[in-house]
């Protein structure tokens, strides 16, 4: 079967007519037709409202359709569906996209539409809602934008399919290309300028006004440089000058970091702003990446605490044992917390792109601004005097009421009645026409006089549009006060610090910590802590604070290792580089309230407790370990630096490790204290040193019922004392008892595994030795909640009674 044509025949009438043309030529129109349609139409602004198409239609439909700050939100699809069905040639999300970013305030410095809803994050991390869940409205400051538009102060034309009429430009009651800037790609050019602060342009535009001839140098006293939506640092402001001066240019957007202790144990780095159009994520990102990568040293983990009530937070951990400054300078080099911004002044002037300075967009801009007010002006004093000729009328109507009801009852029709009017009274035909109109009982003489005073105000109002129009400088008056108004109004503080320079570069400082000289300390409150440069820092005449109880310190260094015995008879390792470092040289007593606690370092068993800290120096002569039950043992120096954990004695059932000391010279005597007040002395050489697992000697011959409450070693040439405390088994342990500071020459040395001496006799109601303590002077006491308690003086007696106290002493130490 035979295939039936569908083609329709040319008519009998049609002349074929073949064109040749050059297809270069052809492509060459053609491109050209496209790009101009782009670079107009679509992706370049007018420099005069700083408005692609799309926002502008967005903007004037949304006046259109009344939806002003005060009115209740819309669905943001709603106001899509409108702009696409009437101004708009696009798909609907072009239009949602823009509509977005006018809302978004970490996109724009000063929003044009108020949105309720999910509208996207910093970085577009969190993409904005689909447009049926989203509401929107138009922001104050939209108002200003499409104020007075009106009254005839911006051209129109025809829409797409000439069924609607669109702005050619917004009047723009400020300079909003550089307050809130913008970014498009054309074809064959593109544009990229950063947003402004609003007071710093009207004052710069007020300052051209004022003084036309203005060089660029001046305008930059008023605005030294972009200012940011999110802050930041902006770096290097030759970049920023060649911009203002040609229109091209580049500067550096830091992110603003500070330095904190994030955690007890570490430091870390604070992001509280990050570059324009860089959010969070992206960051954490490419950290995360460095770091698995091994290009990235010294983070130990990166946490987004970003939330409303606070804004952008992103903590970054730092390693102990690195330098935060050098880290932070790593992370401008390699991460987007440092970006490059290229400004790209293009916009469109009379239709055509341009590349424009800082002087040249205020030049714009302010002569746009002249046009509108002059224009506005001229509309209103036309339509005042338009007013003033029907209240004229009425007035001369008013005069003789009573001709002008009679012509019109003697009238056929309304005709007449205006040709007899106009006879009669000399009224123009508008005139008479409005007196017609007018309802009878507006004319009385009430009436009249507001007539009268609103033909004063009108003639008033149009002098003074008379005088505007007239004058250029009254017009530049008024255009100037008007941006002040606005400025005032609607102008906030600068978020973007302006560095001249990035400054010395940070990579002079090492990125991990040097292993320099410390001291690490333990105090009474269980709260650990180095010294910087291996200064202690303390003064012993200095006042007295809470918490400055040493109770333990050993010599170390910052990278390296120091050990903790703990009353179990375990021996662990802390990393002095994870300690709190406190300030060298301060000259304040030893206090470690900037300590961290010991459980943070240390995972310590039921109720274990940490007893001293130790070198872990293999070449020392060792530990000296006492215990409860009157064990004593010297450990061989040896700590495997392989094991975390090692065990130091082994204790029997029930006992446990009272006191330990690090010996220096392996001539100390060992002090055993029980609590019924007997003091055993000897020589350390009487204790052969034993191997970690080894259970010790006999250290002292204990009575029955009696335990152990202090050990401990001191250099028989020091001048040393020993502290005792009397109380009773039945009281609590920081109740008020006597006490007494005895010199520690008066005790003589015994032999091993004997009783000892006593040092303190009982008092009635006394029957035990609640504290003991032996040590070098000067002795430092405190209370449970560290509050510093002054001791008595010495008692030669050995074996005397004690004093009261006026606080219960909790712990008492020497000097560090």
């Amino acid at each position: 079967m035979a295939r039936r044509s569908t083609k329709t025949p040319p008519p009998d009438d049609f002349e074929e007519r073949i064109l040749d043309i050059d297809v270069v030529d052809e492509m060459q129109g053609s491109f050209l037709e496209y790009a101009y349609s782009v670079i107009y139409s679509r992706a370049l602004p007018d420099a005069r409202d700083g408005l692609k198409p799309v926002h502008r239609r967005i903007l004037y439909q949304m006046h259109a359709m009344g939806l002003r700050p005060e009115r209740p939100y819309v669905k943001c699809a709603r106001v899509v569906g409108e702009v696409m069905g009437k101004l708009h040639p696009h798909g609907d999300s072009a239009i949602y996209d823009a509509l977005v970013r006018l809302a978004q305030p970490f996109s724009m410095r000063l929003p044009l539409v108020d949105g309720h809803g999910n509208f996207g994050s910093l970085g577009n991390d969190d993409p904005p809602a689909a447009m049926r869940y989203t509401e929107c409205r138009a922001a104050p400051a939209a108002g200003l934008m499409v104020e007075s538009i009106d009254e005839d102060t911006v051209d129109f034309t025809s829409n797409y399919d000439g069924s609607e009429e669109e702005p050619s430009a917004l009047p723009a009651a400020y300079p909003n290309l550089l307050v809130n800037g913008a970014s498009g790609i054309a074809v064959g050019m593109a544009t990229n300028m950063p947003p402004h602060n609003l007071g710093e342009v009207i004052a710069a535009a007020r300052h051209l006004i004022k003084h036309p001839g203005a060089d660029l140098e001046t305008l930059m006293r008023f605005v030294p440089g972009p200012d940011l939506p999110t802050g930041g640092k902006i770096v290097g402001l030759e970049g920023v000058k060649d911009a203002y001066a040609s229109g091209r240019g580049t500067f550096k957007i830091r992110a603003t970091v500070e330095v904190d202790q994030v955690t007890t144990r570490r430091k870390g780095l604070v992001v509280t702003e990050l570059p324009f159009t860089v959010g969070p994520e992206k960051v954490i990102s490419k950290v995360k990446d460095l770091v698995n990568s091994k290009k990235l040293q010294g983070i130990a983990d990166v946490k987004d605490l970003t939330d409303r009530r606070h804004g952008l937070r992103l903590v970054i951990e730092i390693k102990n044992g690195f330098n935060p400054e050098a880290v932070l300078e790593q992370l401008y080099k390699l991460t987007p917390m440092e970006e490059t911004f290229g400004i790209n002044n293009v916009a469109l002037v009379d239709g055509q792109p341009l590349t424009l300075g800082l002087r040249e967009l205020l030049e714009v801009y302010v002569d746009h601004r002249f046009n509108v007010v002059r224009r506005r002006s001229e509309f209103r004093r036309g339509k005042r005097r338009d007013r003033l000729h029907l209240v004229e009328g009425l007035l001369v109507a008013l005069v003789d009421i009573d001709e002008v009801i009679r012509i019109i009852r003697s009238s056929d029709d309304s005709a007449a009645a205006k040709e007899g009017l106009i006879s009669r009274f000399g009224l123009s035909e508008v005139q008479t026409a409005y007196i017609l109109d007018t309802p009878l009982r507006r004319l009385t003489r009430f009436d009249r006089l507001e007539l009268e005073g609103e033909r004063d105000r009108l003639r008033t109002e149009i002098e003074e549009l008379t005088r505007i129009l007239d004058s250029d400088a009254e017009l530049r008056k008024l255009v100037s006060t008007e941006l002040a108004a606005v400025a005032k109004k609607y102008s906030t503080p600068r978020r973007s610090e302006l560095l001249e320079s990035a400054g010395a570069p940070l990579a002079v400082v090492p990125l991990e910590v040097a292993d320099d000289p410390c001291r690490v300390m333990l105090s009474s409150t269980g709260l650990l802590a180095r010294t910087a440069s291996g200064d202690s820092g303390f003064s012993s005449t200095a006042k007295r604070t809470k918490h400055d109880v040493i109770v333990s310190a050993v010599p170390a260094t910052t990278r390296g290792e120091v050990g903790a015995v703990t009353s179990s008879g375990r021996l662990l390792r802390i990393a002095v580089v994870d300690l709190p470092q406190l300030p060298a040289g301060t000259g304040a007593p030893p206090n470690l309230a900037g300590g961290a606690q010991v459980s943070e370092f240390l995972s310590l068993v039921g109720d274990e407790q940490l007893v001293c800290l130790t070198t872990l120096d293999e070449s020392s002569p060792g530990l000296a370990l006492g215990t409860e039950q009157g064990v004593v043992k010297r450990v061989v120096p040896e700590y495997p630096g392989h094991k975390e954990e090692l065990e130091v004695i082994g204790l029997k059932e029930g006992d446990k490790v009272v006191g330990a000391v690090e010996l220096r010279t392996g001539d100390e005597d060992l002090v055993f204290m029980t609590d019924d007040a007997q003091l055993l002395r000897y020589q350390a050489g009487q204790v052969r040193p034993q191997g970690r697992a080894a259970g010790g000697v006999a250290g002292i011959k204990l009575s029955p019922e009696a335990k152990v409450i202090s050990f401990t070693a001191i250099d028989p040439a020091a001048d040393a004392v020993v502290f005792t405390v009397a109380g009773s088994h039945g009281t609590l342990d920081d109740s008020v008892s006597t006490a007494k500071l005895t010199p520690f020459d008066q005790f003589p040395r015994k032999g091993r595994a004997t009783g000892g001496v006593r040092c303190q006799r009982f008092l009635k109601g006394e029957d035990c030795l609640t504290l003991a303590w032996a040590g070098a002077t000067p002795a430092r006491a405190a209370t449970k909640a560290g509050v510093p308690v002054e001791l008595p003086e010495p008692d030669p007696r050995r074996d005397g009674s004690g004093l009261p106290l006026g606080n219960a002493v909790a712990v008492v130490a020497g000097p560090v």
